[in-house]
C-alpha cells in the first residue's frame, strides 16, 4: 500500500537553529503512528513542519505523492491534513460551536460535521453556547479535535492530546480514536506516555534531539530499546 505520506530527509530550523535533522517517514492510510520523545526531542516542531507552521522544502514532504514541503498552512489544510496544537489553541472570544464552525472553513466533504462531532462528544453539545475556554481542560480538548475533524481531514496530527488532563479524561479521549480512524483516517499522535502511546498506535518513532533514534511495531520493540533511544543512552 503507497504511503499517504512520507517525509524524505526533512530539516526544519528556528532562524539559524536547527531543530530537525534528515527524518524519514512514511503513514499508510488508516494507520496511526505515534511520535515518542522528551521534551524538545523535535516532535510539535515535526508536526507544525507538516501542517506548514515551519518552512521546509517541496519535496521534503510527500502528501499522496504531491511534493507539499512549505506550502502555506490553508492550503495543506485544504488538501486534507489537520493538526490538534500542543495547549489546544482554541479562539477565547468564541462560543464552542463556533469554533468548531472554523475548522469547516475549507469545506471538504467528508462524514464529519457538527452532528458527528456532537455524537463523538455529546458534552459539547450541551455546552455549544459556553465560550469555549470556560470548560474545562479536556473539554476543551475535545473541542480542539472537533475542529480538526470538522475540516474532513485524510491524516489528523494531534499534538500532546493528553497533557494536563486527569487520567479518566485521557481515556475518554484516546477512547475515541477507534472511531475516527474507522473510515480509514490516518493519524500522526504525539504523546509523551510511552505505554499509551504504544498501545493506540501500530507504529512509532522515537525522537532524540532532532532525529529519529528508533522506529518499529509498536507491540513488538523491548521497554529497554526505546528507554535507551528515549533517552540517548547505550547499554
Amino acid at each position: 500500500m503507497p504511503a499517504i505520506l512520507e517525509t524524505r530527509a526533512l530539516s526544519a530550523f528556528y532562524g539559524d537553529f536547527q531543530a530537525l535533522f534528515g527524518i524519514d517517514m512514511a503513514v499508510n492510510s488508516g494507520e496511526v503512528i505515534a511520535l515518542i520523545g522528551s521534551n524538545g526531542a523535535g516532535k510539535s516542531t515535526f508536526l507544525k513542519t507538516l501542517a506548514g507552521l515551519l518552512r521546509t522544502r517541496p519535496e521534503q514532504v510527500l502528501y499522496k505523492g504531491e511534493a507539499i514541503g512549505g506550502m502555506p498552512a490553508a492550503s495543506i489544510v485544504g488538501k486534507g491534513i489537520a493538526l490538534v496544537p500542543e495547549g489546544r489553541r482554541l479562539f477565547a472570544s468564541l462560543s464552542v460551536e463556533e469554533n468548531l464552525l472554523l475548522g469547516g472553513y475549507c469545506e471538504r466533504p467528508g462524514h464529519w460535521n457538527l452532528q458527528t462531532v456532537y455524537e463523538l462528544f455529546p458534552v459539547l453539545k450541551e455546552r455549544r453556547r459556553h465560550q469555549a475556554t470556560a470548560l474545562s481542560g479536556g473539554q476543551q480538548q475535545m473541542v480542539a479535535l472537533g475542529r480538526a475533524l470538522m475540516s474532513n481531514p485524510d491524516l489528523i496530527m494531534c499534538d500532546e492530546l493528553s497533557l494536563g488532563l486527569a487520567p479518566v479524561i485521557v481515556r475518554e479521549i484516546y477512547a475515541a480514536l477507534p472511531s475516527i480512524v474507522a473510515d480509514g483516517m490516518s493519524a500522526i499522535v504525539v504523546e509523551q506516555d510511552v505505554q499509551l502511546a504504544r498501545k493506540v498506535s501500530s507504529r512509532f518513532y522515537c525522537f532524540q534531539e532532532g532525529r529519529v533514534s528508533l522506529s518499529g511495531a509498536s507491540a513488538d520493540v523491548s521497554d529497554e530499546a526505546i528507554t535507551q533511544a528515549y533517552f540517548g543512552v547505550t547499554s
